[in-house]
């Protein structure tokens, strides 16, 4: 792990201009946040994130960093240039992912010991509400109209369709065994849920109103490589719809998938363990985190090839990317 002094040290450099974007790492076990330039990919800092940091996401203007602490049951707050830690937020018990709205308002956030999805608001810092869901919530996405949220249920094996208006549950759709993630492309017409246990991704087509049909599965093979070890988690698709990158877990791999066909393009080798993912806000590069390897991966996304690594601190969980 990265010493806190070397973050102190340089706590006045990097405060200051001259850096380009910022990739933020949480470091599940080392309970700290890796900041990354990713103009030379050099670790620039590392600094205490709470206990048991997992999910992490910024607010739309890039200037507050939010992290699920899932041990301290509270969200930390960072901001992004100084590091400095503003006051937390009530999350709900054992945070481990959530999402945010585009107006920055409301955070969605999965609570995966009390089967709760909790609303928070960032600015007054209360909970708005509170959304009983099924057995181990983890997963968590947002329609681009932020007129949804959809939780995955790992243990009921479901996919849980939020409306932001009232809280309620709109639609459940059975998905195959431990659904860890869910993610819609951007012009919200499709939505793509990860199965880690069950090996698959649902596909869903969202018509107007928001109502889901599933319209396909993928599954993933790869030469060599156990069919148990292939476990998909994280996911993101590009902002043209064209592909949709997987996280494959123990298989060591990122499958390349046609978005439109659903044909399994291309396996990229990565560090091990991968877990999430996130594009950088060009799109250029998409990262990876590898808890066994303690290290990210840089995939170039238009090569579709991995051109680097970078250690990071003990355990990486999630990433999130900034200008």
């Amino acid at each position: 792990m990265k010493s806190l002094v070397f973050s102190i040290a340089l706590a006045g450099l990097v405060a200051g201009p001259g850096f380009a974007g910022k990739a933020f790492v949480s470091n599940e076990r080392g309970n700290t946040i890796t900041v990354i330039d990713t103009d030379s990919w050099e670790v620039i800092t590392e600094f205490f994130g709470g206990n048991r940091p997992r999910g992490i996401t910024v607010s739309p203007d890039g200037t507050k960093l939010y992290v699920c602490a899932s041990d301290d049951n509270i969200l930390r707050v960072f901001d992004t240039e100084t590091y400095e830690e503003l006051p937390s937020l009530p999350s709900g018990p054992d945070p481990e992912l959530f999402v945010i709205e585009p107006a920055g308002k409301r955070l969605y956030i999965a609570n995966e010991d009390d089967n709760l999805v909790t609303v928070t608001d960032t600015e007054t810092r209360t909970i708005l509400a509170e959304v009983p869901v099924g057995v181990e919530p983890e997963g968590m996405g947002i329609s681009p109209d932020a007129k949804f949220v959809v939780n995955t249920s790992e243990t009921t094996n479901m996919a849980h369709f939020i409306s932001t208006e009232d809280y309620q549950i709109k639609h459940n759709v059975l998905v195959d065994q431990r659904p860890r993630y869910a993610q819609y492309t951007k012009d919200g017409t499709r939505l793509f849920v990860t199965s880690e246990i069950g090996g698959t991704v649902t596909v869903m087509d969202i018509a107007e109103d928001g109502t889901p049909s599933v319209v396909g599965k993928i599954g993933f093979e790869v030469p060599g490589v156990l069919p148990e070890w292939l476990q998909p988690v994280g996911a993101k698709v590009t902002a043209d719809g064209a592909r949709l990158f997987v996280a494959l877990g123990p298989a060591n791999r990122v499958a390349v998938v046609d978005a439109q066909s659903l044909e399994v393009l291309d396996y990229i080798l990565v560090g091990q363990r991968v877990w999430q993912l996130d594009f950088t806000p060009d799109g250029k590069y998409l990262l990876t985190t590898n808890g066994n390897s303690n290290d990210i991966t840089v995939i170039d996304v238009a090569a579709e090839k991995a051109v680097r690594s970078v250690q990071v601190g003990q355990q990486p969980w999630g990433v999130v990317t900034i200008d």
